[in-house]
């Protein structure tokens, strides 16, 4: 029993870390897939969602950074989870929107190594940014207790331990990050395969010129998708923040997993996003467990694996390989 319980938790903590990276790769994978649009600032859309869930759902206490220089020892609005979780893709949605208009839409006709260049020096200075005003020690962003608490209810638990059949206790927040993202995801796959709008940038990306012929502004469905993959980084942010670590780097330390889990799972593909990140968390769980000096090396192994059986990726195609 003992070896069966260390089996699920190794598979739920797995479902857990794979659920970040699907977010993310999913944002990724649609602005990749249908914008040819390399976005190297994706790891910072992360970070301001991580650093917005914070301080719109809590208030911190700051101890470092131009802020607290200037006499902001304490921010946040103290608003609740919830909040952060309804505002935080809004807000990140029209940085996104901010980001397609004045950065990405230039690039578009541009070599991949422009885009790189471009996103990753954004990357770079909104990370200066935030460790600029916020200082570089990490900032804690509590689990939330409950969500929906309001007049007698006392509302839904989300965090502390839930009893599992065979596992036992488990961490209730990461059972919560795992249907969030299947939420989430379900609906943008809905959207981008049965609606008329996702037909519009299917078409778009195959034959832009043609779309724009039949009267379509293909520009405006462009800018849509890439505030959606923004707002799923922005999502990834607020419900990963509470397990990991809030700094300005974070960012940087979750973008090439995040890249990983598109170019393993077949750009372009939000099936293949979700296959390759559940595939990375699991690998990541697993290590984590046994050997866990190697747990990063294991994601490299894994995408080399992939890459040189399928070079398209698992669930990619030869027509969007990168």
């Amino acid at each position: 029993m003992s070896l069966l319980a260390d089996v699920v938790t190794i598979l739920l903590n797995g479902l857990q870390q794979g659920a970040i990276y699907v977010l993310l790769a999913v944002g990724l994978s649609i602005i990749l897939g249908t914008l040819k649009f390399v976005n190297f600032a994706h790891g910072a859309l992360y970070v301001v969602g991580t650093y917005a869930g914070l301080f719109v759902a809590l208030e911190v206490n700051l101890t470092s950074g131009k802020l607290s220089e200037w006499g902001y020892s304490t921010l946040g609005l103290e608003w609740g989870f919830l909040a952060a979780l309804l505002l935080v893709p809004l807000i990140v949605f029209c940085v996104g929107l901010l980001m397609e208009r004045y950065v990405a839409r230039a690039f578009y006709d541009r070599p991949d190594t422009d885009q790189i260049l471009v996103t990753f020096g954004l990357a770079i200075v909104l990370q200066e940014l935030f460790r600029v005003l916020f200082g570089s020690n990490s900032l804690p962003f509590e689990q939330p207790a409950r969500i929906l608490s309001f007049g007698g209810f006392a509302g839904i638990p989300v965090s502390g331990p839930v009893a599992l059949p065979v596992v036992g206790n488990f961490p209730r927040w990461r059972l919560w990050v795992i249907a969030i993202t299947a939420v989430l995801v379900a609906i943008v796959y809905v959207l981008v395969e049965y609606t008329d709008f996702g037909l519009v940038v299917r078409a778009g990306t195959r034959d832009a010129e043609m779309v724009r012929l039949l009267g379509i502004k293909i520009s405006r469905p462009y800018l849509v998708v890439f505030g959606i993959g923004s707002a799923l980084a922005g999502v990834a942010g607020v419900v990963g923040g509470p397990l990991n670590v809030v700094n300005p780097t974070v960012g940087m330390d979750i973008l090439v997993p995040a890249f990983l889990t598109v170019v393993i799972g077949g750009v372009g593909s939000i099936a293949g996003a979700v296959v390759g990140g559940i595939l990375f968390g699991l690998t990541t769980a697993a290590l984590v467990a046994f050997v866990p000096a190697w747990s990063q090396v294991g994601l490299y192994a894994i995408a080399a694996i992939v890459l040189l059986t399928r070079p398209q990726g698992i669930l990619g195609t030869e027509e969007v390989a990168p």
